[in-house]
């Protein structure tokens, strides 16, 4: 398949996961790029070239669709890796014996890997702790040789970015020179890009404000409004905070674009599939029916159950993560669940700070 790109700089990035938000950031980069779209299922590959959409998404020309991971490793230099996190380590084992320590690896994935130890499952009273739970940049490290890792986060509404609306995000890491990268790829008149050097922290917030979009689309499910949702937003960023502080993040993260910026988009968009799963909830159905009629994965889904392990290990309070692990396992009711959380005495306000 002979491409033709030979020096660095018109060398293509790789974008892998054409889920609606790799597609939306694949047109992105294509502005400034040639860019390699990798598509685990060949009859999707197909589709791509037949239509040029992905995920709705009309493809830009720059964009070649492709289901070979070998392919990508050996044109792209930089690549982002953007799929859920369920399938995050498989797809790293697949494509590690392919990487070389001069890749670069940003990864879009908002989400968390449970690695348990022979024997064990996840039954509803297993502790977590931080030896078992790795964010995405983690996995990476584990998996490969590939040394310079960072993470794409923000309030990143993958329809949104597909319909080139303006927006901003934030490339993580602890190299520079991973976030210039980032930077001169995606920049362009309509996207902004930040930089933070605290990886692990632009991860969990990316991770945990996804536990309050659920939450904020059950509060518009049961009808009430903006008084409500800021009152959740305010008590869900206390919440994470004092998660991520305890799984090793810090506090400023939380409160920049891919902590507040974030949490705040994702809470207010009917586009939002944490969102949408917290309004079906409310509305009365329950967790399977939703997750087998969603298209794309709610990450929020499994970071609740994740996250109130956590929080239970590090005696973290984080009432919200708790009452929704309690609708989506036990039995309450979102009218219950609303409730106990406005009584709930929240003395304590923002002692981090």
């Amino acid at each position: 398949m002979g491409m033709g790109w030979k020096n660095l700089s018109n060398k293509p990035i790789g974008v892998i996961g054409s889920g609606s938000f790799g597609s939306a950031v694949a047109n992105i980069l294509a502005q400034n790029r040639d860019v390699v779209l990798y598509a685990r299922k060949p009859e999707v590959v197909q589709e791509m070239l037949l239509t040029r959409t992905s995920s709705d998404i009309p493809l830009n020309d720059r964009v070649t669709p492709t289901n070979d991971l070998e392919l990508v490793a050996s044109n792209c230099d930089i690549i982002f890796p953007i799929v859920p996190s369920s399938n995050f380590r498989d797809l790293m084992r697949q494509l590690s014996p392919f990487l070389h320590p001069y890749h670069i690896l940003i990864h879009g994935t908002k989400g968390l890997d449970i690695s348990l130890p022979k024997g064990m499952t996840l039954q509803d009273e297993t502790l977590l702790t931080r030896e078992n739970v790795k964010t995405m940049s983690e996995v990476i490290r584990e998996e490969s040789v590939v040394v310079r890792v960072g993470c794409m986060a923000g309030p990143n509404l993958a329809r949104e970015l597909g319909a080139g609306q303006p927006a901003a995000t934030v490339i993580a890491s602890q190299f520079n020179e991973v976030v210039h990268e980032g930077q001169r790829l995606l920049r362009n008149d309509l996207f902004q890009v930040y930089g933070s050097s605290d990886l692990i922290g632009v991860e969990l917030c990316g991770v945990l404000k996804n536990i309050i979009a659920i939450a904020s689309g059950a509060l518009s499910g049961l009808g009430l409004g903006e008084n409500a949702r800021a009152l959740l937003i305010s008590r869900g960023m206390v919440e994470t905070i004092y998660l991520g502080k305890a799984l090793g993040g810090n506090t400023q993260a939380f409160l920049g674009l891919a902590g507040v910026g974030d949490m705040v988009a994702t809470c207010s968009s009917t586009l939002s599939r944490n969102y949408t799963v917290g309004y079906r909830l409310a509305k009365g159905e329950n967790i399977d029916q939703i997750l087998e009629t969603m298209e794309e994965v709610a990450e929020g889904v499994n970071t609740i159950k994740i996250a109130k392990r956590l929080a239970d290990y590090y005696k973290v309070r984080a009432p919200i993560t708790e009452t929704l692990y309690k609708v989506l396992h036990q039995k309450l009711t979102v009218e219950e669940a609303l409730t106990y959380l406005m009584r709930y005495p929240f003395n304590v306000d923002i002692d981090f700070l």
